[in-house]
């Protein structure tokens, strides 16, 4: 994946949950100060599905995401690779039918106002398949990466990547 790309999209993760942050944080004085700012707790959310997304993309890129892999991890490579070849197809199939929708859902809730913030709510479905079309990148390009190198889809290999046992439990 860019390097500009992958930058930019730590650049704002960063930048949203720093938002998310002060506006929690203000949200908290203006309220003890006896001045709610109530439409913050919907701008807070709005960001937070957003951030969500770009987080779930990042552990994805870098093959991090939390994984059910006990019975996996002993099998032999061949079968393990096949599986995860399989999963990632699958797991394509899964987002594109999720961006899809969401794209369907967002177009359904335009005119919709997100709680007192009257921002559309289009604004927070739209996550869902921007989202997913993220994933969607970066599964595809983990996909060919396993096929072309032999290597696994969603789990970092021994050698070269991630160690999982450091970054997850087991």
């Amino acid at each position: 994946m860019s390097e500009l790309y992958v930058r930019i999209e730590d650049a704002v993760s960063k930048l949203l949950l720093a938002i998310i942050t002060l506006l929690v944080f203000a949200a908290a004085i203006a309220r003890t100060l006896g001045d709610p700012m109530i439409w913050s707790v919907d701008v807070a959310q709005l960001l937070f599905v957003w951030l969500c997304f770009l987080g779930a993309n990042r552990a994805m890129r870098i093959k991090t995401h939390i994984g059910v892999d006990f019975f996996v991890r002993k099998l032999p490579a061949t079968p393990r690779w096949m599986l995860e070849v399989t999963l990632g197809v699958l797991t394509l199939g899964f987002l594109a039918t999720l961006a899809y929708t969401g794209y369907h859902l967002t177009l359904l809730n335009w005119q919709r106002v997100y709680g007192d913030s009257g921002i559309s709510y289009a604004w927070v479905t739209g996550a869902v398949p921007v989202g997913c079309a993220l994933l969607s990148v970066t599964v595809l390009i983990n996909l060919v990466r396993a096929i072309r190198d032999r290597k696994l889809v969603f789990y970092a290999d021994k050698a070269s990547e991630v160690d999982r046992s450091e970054t997850q439990l087991g």
